[in-house]
């Protein structure tokens, strides 16, 4: 199959350069001027939504996918609003509300966005940044393959601006598989 026509689809490992907007038109993030993002379509490594526009297309295309919250990082969550002790973030230093630390959870280390500072306690929102935004992709495919074996043993690309280590995601690549076997 030529690698020119291949389509996106299960197991297929995309490369693509984006820029992310809200629907209010009110800029995000792009992969302008850095690495394009690589992922392994079917694994639940972008969001839902952005991967569900993904089927079909090929290298070189262009094209804006516009992703509901339920597709993207779910509804806004008022209860997601918790007071905690300051001595439990991550974070050090001078706290002001709007900014994002690092707090520690049963679960790991969660991002937050600080509401409000008091003395020993601090206001933090544990919803996702992006929470409640309808996400506007504009979308450039740079390159479309099959993934390798080790990939698909391991549910995701490798190579450069693999793994989709940027903050889109929840999961943590803990890594310890023993490169050095054999």
């Amino acid at each position: 199959m030529n690698q020119e026509t291949m389509t996106i689809d299960a197991d297929t490992v995309v490369t693509f350069h984006y820029s992310l907007r809200d629907s209010d038109d009110a800029f995000i993030e792009s992969s302008d001027g850095k690495s394009p993002v690589t992922y392994m379509h079917g694994h639940g490594n972008i969001v839902p939504g952005l991967e569900a526009q993904m089927v079909g297309k090929r290298s070189g295309d262009k094209f804006t996918a516009s992703i509901p919250p339920e597709e993207a990082y779910g509804a806004r969550d008022p209860n997601a609003v918790q007071r905690v002790p300051i001595k439990h973030l991550a974070s050090k230093g001078r706290l002001v509300p709007g900014q994002m630390v690092a707090v520690n959870t049963s679960q790991g280390a969660r991002h937050a966005l600080v509401v409000k500072v008091g003395h020993f306690n601090v206001d933090l929102d544990l919803n996702h940044p992006l929470a409640g935004k309808t996400l506007v992709f504009d979308i450039d495919i740079v390159d479309v393959r099959a993934a390798t074996q080790e990939e698909l043993e391991h549910g995701h690309a490798h190579g450069p601006g693999g793994h989709g280590h940027d903050h889109h995601h929840d999961h943590d690549h803990d890594h310890d598989h023993d490169h050095d076997r054999g």
